[in-house]
């Protein structure tokens, strides 16, 4: 599905965001899914779909054929693939444009951790004072690490959020457990609802960051299947200039259940419709301010909150 445009060529392909390529130069879509699946390490198969999803349109440059579905009707276009330093690059965020931290109504907050800065966390809280409840958007990934200086405000009590698995050095193979990881309450403390929103965008620091969110009491995560590729990584050089990364941490909840291999399962699984893409709207957010305010207040009203 097309979400957005990578560069102003875009706008001229006659594709639309909310199109849905069906075929690229007379190959179905599933059918090329199936022969790359096997090229494209992911720990889970949102993060495969992801990947996939960002490079299946590249190839020699030139005329190429597409067929598309819109609005239930199938169309072929011809389009033109471009070098790619004629496009903007991929922002790996799902999250609204503008300020890192503002008031989506008197009820509802709403902080975005790509733009986040540590030095800022009370502020943050401190203008939060009063609504219902706090939107975290981690479709993303967090321009600083504020696991502790911001979930240290949203837990009432000492509370552990994260255990991880070490390599036993005398012992090649073997691992051992890791006391827990907790966060302890700190002022200003944040006592409305936190609502915390991930996608398979979110991985790694995300992924570690939504845990220690999720802690609070108050918390509940909505969106889809994060990466399942969190802990520390170590770089492995190759032949021919590549490379690979492993980590070498296991990353698990305090009861010892996994994470990697799996991602952050969301309390309630919200996923962009077609409908949505196509109309410019944010579905997950929608969903999220739903959580705040209530089912009494209008659609029409949620969904001019969302707007940026």
């Amino acid at each position: 599905m097309i979400w957005a445009y990578a560069g102003q060529v875009g706008e001229t392909s006659g594709m639309k965001p909310g199109d849905v390529i069906t075929e690229l130069d007379g190959v179905a879509v599933a059918k090329l899914i199936d022969k790359w699946k096997p090229y494209y390490a992911a720990s889970n198969e949102p993060t495969r779909l992801r990947d996939i999803g960002l490079q299946m349109t590249r190839g020699a440059c030139g005329k190429t054929t597409i067929r598309i579905r819109r609005n239930n009707s199938a169309m072929e276009i011809s389009a033109e693939r471009v070098p790619s330093k004629d496009l903007t690059a991929f922002a790996f965020r799902h999250d609204q444009p503008g300020e890192t931290f503002r008031l989506l109504s008197k009820d509802v907050a709403y902080l975005k951790l790509s733009t986040v800065k540590t030095d800022q966390v009370a502020k943050y809280i401190e203008s939060s004072a009063g609504t219902k409840g706090l939107i975290v958007d981690i479709r993303n990934y967090p321009s600083e690490f504020v696991v502790f200086a911001l979930g240290t405000l949203f837990v009432d009590q000492k509370t552990d959020f994260v255990r991880f698995t070490h390599g036993d050095l005398s012992n090649p193979g073997a691992f051992y457990w890791g006391p827990p990881l907790s966060l302890e309450p700190q002022q200003p403390h944040y006592q409305g609802k936190v609502v915390i929103l991930v996608d398979e965008i979110s991985q790694s620091q995300a992924e570690y960051t939504t845990m220690a969110f999720r802690s609070s009491p108050r918390a509940t995560v909505i969106g889809s299947t994060t990466a399942g590729a969190d802990g520390n990584v170590s770089a492995i050089p190759l032949p021919g200039g590549f490379r690979s990364m492993i980590s070498g941490i296991g990353v698990f909840y305090p009861d010892k259940k996994p994470t990697q291999r799996i991602g952050i399962i969301p309390n309630r699984e919200v996923q962009p419709t077609i409908a949505g893409i196509s109309a410019g709207r944010d579905e997950v957010l929608e969903a999220a301010i739903r959580e705040i305010v209530g089912k009494d207040v209008p659609a029409a009203e949620i969904e001019k909150l969302a707007k940026p």
